[in-house]
């Protein structure tokens, strides 16, 4: 495990050596503040609640953590240190792991800086923290899947826009994938169970669950699959490069 360790040590110090680190926690705070209070108007609803806030998450993590993964691996292939890193007496799926987890403590560290949010509105009224308890961990999760496609994309190719644009593509399906829109567009062509079935791949749908304080083990074992399956995917893929 001291391989995982220092992959993830060197990832995570890398984040704030460059300026995409802190260009992303200042738009992310400032769109996660932005939304809720102009766009849904906060104080007009006269309503001590985060849902607001919340429910931007998708689409925020949706630009901004393809911009966090499209580096991960591309760039590593772009600069030749992809083959240093192979060299190393560390297994690959130790790079893997521990490329995913500094990105996603990083997001965590984006996520938890919007927490004055929560007092605010804790001073402003009485909301039920439990369920923001919930959404805050439902949206750590969601951040998690979006990381685990980015990461694995990011590892097909040395080119970083190509890696963000497939990344953002990716995770759209994902999260359109049970939105009303895309079901009443199946339903008429698709048999009924196969509709079902696309609706249970929408991040949105879980994240929604979630949100709403109904913390189910099936949105749980969603998310933990689909980081995981997207972990396995890029360690195949890495190793693919390897040969």
């Amino acid at each position: 495990m001291q391989g995982l360790c220092a992959v993830f040590k060197r990832e995570l110090l890398g984040y704030f050596q460059t300026p995409v680190a802190y260009v992303f926690i200042v738009v992310f705070l400032m769109a996660s503040a932005a939304f809720p209070f102009y766009v849904d108007q906060f104080f007009e609803r006269g309503k001590a609640d985060m849902a607001p806030f919340f429910s931007w998450h998708p689409w925020l993590y949706l630009f901004l953590i393809p911009a966090i993964t499209m580096r991960l691996w591309a760039e590593e292939r772009r600069i030749g240190t992809l083959e240093l890193l192979m060299t190393l007496p560390v297994p690959t799926w130790q790079l893997v792991a521990g490329k995913f987890l500094a990105a996603w403590c990083f997001a965590g560290v984006a996520l938890a800086l919007t927490m004055p949010l929560w007092v605010t509105v804790n001073y402003l009224g009485h909301p039920d923290n439990g369920v923001i308890l919930a959404s805050y961990l439902g949206s750590f999760l969601m951040a998690g899947g979006y990381l685990a496609i980015g990461a694995c994309l990011s590892a097909t190719t040395r080119n970083q826009v190509i890696a963000f644009v497939l990344a953002i593509a990716v995770c759209l399906v994902f999260t359109l994938a049970g939105f009303q829109l895309v079901i009443a567009f199946v339903e008429g062509w698709l048999p009924q169970p196969v509709v079902e079935t696309i609706g249970l791949f929408s991040l949105l749908t879980h994240f929604s669950d979630i949100t709403q304080g109904i913390l189910e083990l099936r949105s749980l074992f969603f998310f933990t699959t689909l980081i995981l399956f997207w972990l396995c995917l890029n360690l195949l893929v890495v190793e693919a490069k390897r040969l």
